[in-house]
Formats: C-alpha cells, structure tokens, sequence
C-alpha cells in the first residue's frame, strides 16, 4: 500500500466523521431547523457526488439496457403446483 492511498484514507476518515457529527447536533429530531438541515444536507450531497465524478470516469450504463427474459424451469413449474395443491399444514 503507498502512503498517498492511507492519506487518502484518513482524509476520507475524517470527512465521514465531521459528517455524522454535524448531523448529530444539528439534526431536526434533536432540536435543529429542519429548513437549514435541508439545505446543508443538499449541498454535501451535490458536493460528494461532483468529488465522486471528478475522481475518475463516468459508469457505463449502456449494460442496463438489454432486453429483460424471464426463464422458468419447468421442473420449478411442477414443484410450485403440487405445493399449491397441498392442503394447509395448520389446523
């Protein structure tokens, strides 16, 4: 491991704990105001995902546009529809 890649580590450490701290102590549920919350919670949002594209190439979403097919086994079929026929086990 480089040392470049443990300071990234911590820094990411870090970011993730001031997070949770802030969202701890200004959160509507513990008495902070749900508009400011609102807001601050959009913008390390925005933020966290212009750092995430910055970092390295966009996903490809080409894959996810492939037809969907559905395979049933008949040997499932059969098992399914003798259960189905069961009388319940509960009295």
């Amino acid at each position: 491991m480089t040392e470049g890649a443990g300071e990234h580590e911590d820094e990411a450490r870090a970011a993730r704990a001031a997070f949770r701290a802030y969202v701890r102590a200004n959160h509507p549920d513990v008495g902070g105001d749900p508009d400011e919350f609102a807001e601050w919670l959009a913008a390390s949002r925005a933020e966290r995902d212009a750092a995430r594209n910055a970092d390295g190439p966009e996903e490809d979403d080409s894959r996810y546009d492939a037809p969907i097919s559905f395979v049933t086994s008949p040997r499932f079929t059969t098992r399914w529809r003798r259960r189905k026929k069961r009388p319940p086990r509960v009295d």
